[in-house]
């Protein structure tokens, strides 16, 4: 399209991406022993190659306390020289490299993060299912301190950005949340005491970043759910964001234990989700009552974007558009409506070389169906698209699968 600004340079800070889109951070599942692996590097490798702007490492715990599952990241020094060896490979193919850093708080359990799950608040998170303790206020400002050393580590390892993980129900949104804030001290009660443990990690990561790292934040447009955090306040959170000095706000949304398909939409394939867990009573208990816990939410091209106009219009900074992109016109379209830049991550996992091709034709459309195959299974092996499977599926994962795209269609 003629005034299409897709394949145009685009500055965050003092990072310039060679275009508009980036590979947005989707867990992949693929760092067993919390390091990252040969088949780490070769996917972002490959969505490199495939014509993106930057390819985001995702996600990457700032402390062992802040784990959620054995096969992810966790930035400490004995990593650097692996995450070195990806963001070289990444660059020889002309793209960025990112790292998304965060912390999950209460969703973990002891045998994986090393400790009692810790949150904003304390209790029981039925969706890890385990008891959380709440963070001291005098233990926050070292875990603002780890953002900051790991945003060092970024660096060391040949990182061009960093995107700090503010949404989703991890820590720094438990704090933000009204549904999981429940504290009475001065990190509880108004927002702007809940803004506070964001700050801290802010002031600590902008003055890690320095003058050579592009600072970009994923946060709520809304946590998804009576209870959670609505516009108004997430907006506040967003200009917040902008003082703090952030480069580029990702606007997304969604609680991952309490509204996961908010974040993702379509169904979750629960048939799916429970053939691959190892642990026998969850697989039954989930299958039992995943239904009612993992709700449907449908999916529609640009699901976030009327909500994302609103932050648009009362916003300068620049802003990034995430959720249900498949197609260079409806791209297009976000991008004409002001939006620096758009990431994407099921799209690239169906065909990583999907920007090249939006290159090549305006009017392509990536071939993901929407079974959320990939989401149901990373939960214990590998994010993988079902499409390009070396083995064969089970007949009964094949007909979830396929009543599931049918009903998309």
């Amino acid at each position: 399209m003629k005034d299409s600004t897709l394949f145009t340079p685009v500055t965050f800070g003092p990072l310039t991406l060679r275009n508009r889109t980036i590979r947005s951070a989707a867990f992949e599942s693929m760092c067993p022993g919390n390091v990252p692996s040969e088949q780490l590097l070769e996917y972002h490798r490959s969505v490199a190659a495939g014509g993106v702007g930057m390819t985001t490492v995702a996600y990457a715990a700032v402390t062992r306390s802040g784990l959620s599952f054995d096969r992810q990241l966790w930035m400490r020094p004995e990593i650097v020289p692996g995450l070195r060896r990806l963001t070289d490979a990444v660059h020889a193919e002309g793209a960025a490299a990112g790292i998304q850093l965060g912390h999950c708080g209460n969703m973990s359990h002891k045998s994986i993060c090393g400790c009692t799950p810790v949150g904003a608040s304390g209790g029981f998170n039925l969706y890890s299912p385990t008891m959380v303790r709440g963070l001291r206020a005098d233990e926050l400002p070292g875990l603002a301190r780890a953002y900051g050393r790991a945003v060092n580590l970024a660096r060391e390892a040949g990182f061009d950005a960093v995107e700090v993980h503010a949404g989703h129900g991890y820590l720094i949104s438990q704090f933000l949340s009204p549904y999981t804030n429940h504290r009475k001290d001065a990190f509880g009660g108004p927002l702007e005491n809940r803004m506070r443990f964001m700050d801290m990690v802010m002031e600590e990561v902008m003055r890690a970043a320095g003058s050579d790292m592009a600072v970009i934040v994923k946060t709520n447009l809304r946590d998804g759910f009576k209870g959670g955090m609505e516009i108004d306040e997430a907006l506040q959170v967003a200009k917040r964001l902008e003082q703090s000095g952030a480069h580029a706000l990702v606007l997304s949304g969604g609680f991952v234990s309490k509204a996961p398909m908010y974040v993702m939409r379509g169904e979750m394939p629960i048939r799916t989700m429970t053939y691959y867990m190892k642990c026998w009573w969850l697989k039954y208990g989930v299958r039992m009552v995943g239904k009612m816990m993992i709700p449907t939410v449908p999916f529609k091209e640009a699901y976030f974007l009327e909500d994302a106009l609103k932050f648009r219009a009362a916003l300068k900074m620049p802003l990034i558009y995430v959720g249900g992109l498949v197609s260079r016109q409806k791209i297009d379209e976000v991008l004409g409506h002001g939006f620096q830049a758009v990431q994407m991550a099921r799209a690239l996992l169906n065909e990583p070389g999907f920007v090249n091709r939006m290159r090549a034709e305006e009017n392509a459309r990536c071939n993901c169906k929407h079974s959320n195959y990939c989401i149901a299974r990373m939960y214990t092996i590998d994010m993988a698209c079902h499409q390009h499977l070396q083995e064969e599926l089970p007949p009964c994962l094949k007909r979830e699968i396929a009543r599931i795209e049918s009903q998309g269609a």
